[in-house]
């Protein structure tokens, strides 16, 4: 998990980066105090069209306040999490 803080105007452009990454699979924006306002799934087939109310709901959170984190989930990480569960689960 990586986390990001960002400035209001920053947001939209952090998050298309992270979009454009392609290995990532969740992304929650929280605000200065650690509150999600938006959490984004990002399935397989993410891309274009598809983007765009994404990101619409991105800019008009950037207007609302000044401080931002971005969490950063990847699909590595989770996948690593599944494996450690699952072994916690036969070791008991």
């Amino acid at each position: 998990m990586s986390e990001f803080k960002v400035k209001g105007k920053e947001l939209l452009k952090k998050i298309e980066e992270l979009i454009h990454q392609g290995n990532i699979r969740r992304i929650i924006i929280k605000d200065a105090d650690g509150k999600p306002y938006i959490e984004i799934p990002l399935t397989v087939g993410i891309l274009g069209a598809a983007c765009a109310p994404i990101l619409a709901a991105v800019g008009a959170l950037a207007g609302m306040a000044a401080n931002f984190t971005i969490e950063v989930i990847k699909k590595d990480e989770t996948e690593e999490a599944v494996i450690l569960e699952e072994d916690e689960e036969a070791g008991n």
